[in-house]
C-alpha cells in the first residue's frame, strides 16, 4: 500500500527543523519566496531552505530541462519542495519544468483548495469553497508532438488505468478525511469514448466504494460553465490534467484573484508546494505582487510535515490581514479596502498579526482532520489482447479520395483488406462527402479478409503482425508514404479502438 502523506492533515506535530529545497523562480517569484521566507520565520516554522537554481536562467544557460543535476540531489534528498512561479522561455521548444517536475517525481495529485473571502476581497460567490483534484502526470501533458505531413501536426493524449485509479480514489479518500459531501467527475468522453471513457468508468467504479460520499459526472464544457457560473454546487472535483489546469483557474478567479490561490503536488515519497499562478513578468520588480498564493503553498507544506500549528498560525494571521483591508493591487477595492499595500508591506502586516485569528472569516483549523491518504498499488488484470488490423497513415498531396481509396483496395495483400479512409477523422473513402475538406493526411484502415458487419456491428477477425509488415511494404511498392501505423486490438473481446466518424 502506498501511503501518501496528506498536504491538510498530519497525527504528529514538530517544531524539528525542516530541510525545503527552495525554488526563488521567475519574474515575481523572488519577491514573493522573500515574503514567505521571512513570514516562515517570524512565525518559527523551523524551516531550513536549500536554494536550488531552476528555470528561465537555467534553460538560457544552456541547459534544456531547466534544472541544474544538483537541484535534483537536494530535492531527492529533502523530499520536500517550495517552489516559485519560473518562466519557460517561448518558442525554442523547452520543455515545461513543471511538467517535467511533476512527472519525473511521481506528483500524481494536483490539490487546489479555493474559498471565498467575502466581503473583503470581491467575488459574485461568497459561499464558495471548492478542491479541484488535478491528474497531474499524463493526458497531453505528456507532451508528445509530432509533425507528420506538411499541413499536420498532432499530440498525443495519454490516459491510463493505474493513473485513472490513483486520482480517483485520492479524491475519494480526500473527502472521507475532510468531511467533503460530494466528488463530480468531468470528462469529455461523449467525444473522446476511450480516453476519457477509461477515466469515467475508473471513476463510477472506485465510486460505489464509497456509498456514504455522493457522487455525480459532468461533461467538461457545460461542467466549465456551471462551475463558474454556480460554483456554490460543488465539493470536490476530480479530473484529468488538462481539464484540471483550466477549472482550477477558474475557480480561483472567480473566488476573487488567482493571485490567492496556493496548491499542493503529492506523490509516493515527494511533495511539491506552489502558486497556481504563473511568474507574471509584466510586473515584476515593482513590488505590487500578492504573495498570497505562495503563503497558501506554504501552509499546506507545513501541515504536510507536521506542523499544523504553525500552519494555522499563519494562515489566520493571512486572514486576519486581509480582514483589516491591508490589501495588495490586484484584490484593492476602492472605499472597501483601508490601504493598498506592497508585497513588502503585505507580509509585514502578516508578521504583525501573527498569533492574531480573525473575527469574521473562518477560523483556520487545519489540524482537525488528522490522518493520512492510502493509495493501493496498483494490480494488472490478465487480458487477451487480439490483433485485428491496422490504421496506417499516409502522407498524400493529392485532393481526390477515391483515387487512393480505389489503388489500396486492389492491394492484393493477404488476409487484409481496406475498411475505410477518414481525412481528420471523418469518413471520405468508401462514400465520402464532396463538401468534406481534405488534407494531406488520410488514415486508413485495413481489417481482416472475414472481418463482417453482422447486425449493424463490425465483427473482426485475428491477423498477424506478419500481414502487417507485408501490407506496407506493398503500400510503399506502389508510391504511397506511410508515415505512422496505430495496429487495432480487441481486449477481451471488446474493441480498443475508435470508429471513423461516418465508419
Amino acid at each position: 500500500m502506498e501511503n501518501i502523506k496528506s498536504q491538510v492533515s498530519q497525527q504528529r506535530q514538530t517544531n524539528t527543523k525542516t530541510k525545503v529545497a527552495v525554488a526563488y523562480g521567475d519574474g515575481i517569484g523572488p519577491e514573493i519566496m522573500k515574503a514567505t521566507l521571512n513570514i516562515l520565520a517570524a512565525a518559527g516554522a523551523e524551516i531550513e531552505p536549500e536554494i536550488i537554481e531552476v528555470g528561465e536562467k537555467v534553460y538560457l544557460s544552456g541547459n534544456s530541462s531547466g534544472i541544474e543535476k544538483k537541484s535534483w540531489e537536494v530535492i531527492n534528498q529533502n523530499k520536500i519542495i517550495l517552489k516559485a512561479p519560473i518562466t519557460t522561455p517561448q518558442g525554442k521548444g523547452y520543455k515545461s519544468l513543471n511538467v517535467t517536475l511533476r512527472k519525473s517525481l511521481g506528483l500524481f495529485a494536483n490539490v487546489r483548495p479555493v474559498s471565498a473571502l467575502h466581503p473583503y476581497i470581491h467575488t459574485n460567490f461568497p459561499n464558495m469553497d471548492v478542491v479541484i483534484i488535478r491528474e497531474n502526470e499524463e493526458d497531453l501533458y505528456a507532451g508528445i508532438e509530432h509533425q507528420q505531413t506538411q499541413d499536420v501536426v498532432q499530440c498525443l493524449k495519454l490516459i491510463t488505468r493505474p493513473g485513472c485509479e490513483k486520482i480517483v480514489r485520492y479524491a475519494f479518500e480526500y473527502a472521507k478525511l475532510y468531511g467533503r459531501k460530494k466528488v463530480t467527475c468531468m470528462v469529455k468522453d461523449n467525444i473522446m469514448k476511450l480516453t476519457d471513457g477509461l477515466f469515467h468508468n475508473v471513476f463510477k467504479e472506485i465510486a460505489a466504494e464509497y456509498p456514504e460520499i455522493k457522487s455525480d459526472s459532468q461533461i467538461i464544457d457545460i461542467g466549465s460553465a456551471r462551475i463558474a457560473a454556480r460554483p456554490e454546487d460543488y465539493d470536490v472535483v476530480v479530473t484529468s490534467n488538462l481539464y484540471g489546469d483550466i477549472v482550477s483557474d477558474i475557480v480561483a478567479e472567480i473566488a476573487g484573484s488567482v493571485g490567492m490561490a496556493g496548491s499542493a503536488n503529492v506523490g509516493k515519497n515527494v511533495a511539491m508546494f506552489e502558486a497556481i499562478h504563473g511568474s507574471a513578468p509584466d510586473i515584476a520588480g515593482k513590488g505590487i505582487a500578492n504573495p498570497s498564493g505562495l503563503i497558501n503553498a506554504a501552509v499546506l507544506m507545513l501541515v504536510h510535515v507536521g506542523k499544523a500549528g504553525v500552519a494555522n498560525k499563519i494562515k489566520n494571521a493571512l486572514l486576519t490581514t486581509i480582514e483589516q483591508g491591508y490589501h495588495t493591487a490586484d484584490i484593492y477595492q476602492e472605499g472597501k479596502s483601508i490601504q493598498k499595500v506592497s508585497t513588502s508591506e503585505f507580509a509585514e502586516k502578516i508578521i504583525e498579526n501573527l498569533g492574531k485569528t480573525p473575527e469574521k472569516l473562518p477560523l483556520s483549523n487545519l489540524d482537525e482532520n488528522a490522518g493520512s491518504i492510502v493509495i493501493p498499488e496498483y494490480n494488472r488484470p490478465k487480458e487477451k489482447q487480439v490483433l485485428v488490423g491496422t490504421d496506417v497513415f499516409i502522407n498524400w498531396q493529392g485532393s481526390n479520395p477515391e483515387e487512393i481509396g480505389d489503388a489500396l483496395a486492389s492491394l492484393q495483400s493477404y488476409k487484409l483488406k481496406l475498411k475505410m479512409i477518414t481525412n481528420r477523422g471523418v469518413k471520405v473513402y468508401p462514400n465520402g462527402l464532396p463538401e468534406t475538406y481534405c488534407t494531406d493526411h488520410w488514415r486508413c484502415r485495413f481489417v481482416g479478409t472475414d472481418a463482417e458487419i453482422n447486425g449493424g456491428q463490425s465483427v473482426y477477425t485475428p491477423v498477424d503482425f506478419e500481414q502487417i509488415l507485408a501490407l506496407l511494404s506493398n503500400i510503399n511498392e506502389i508510391g504511397y508514404e506511410v508515415i505512422k501505423t496505430e495496429n487495432l486490438y480487441e481486449f477481451d473481446g471488446k474493441r480498443g479502438f475508435s470508429l471513423g466518424q461516418g465508419e
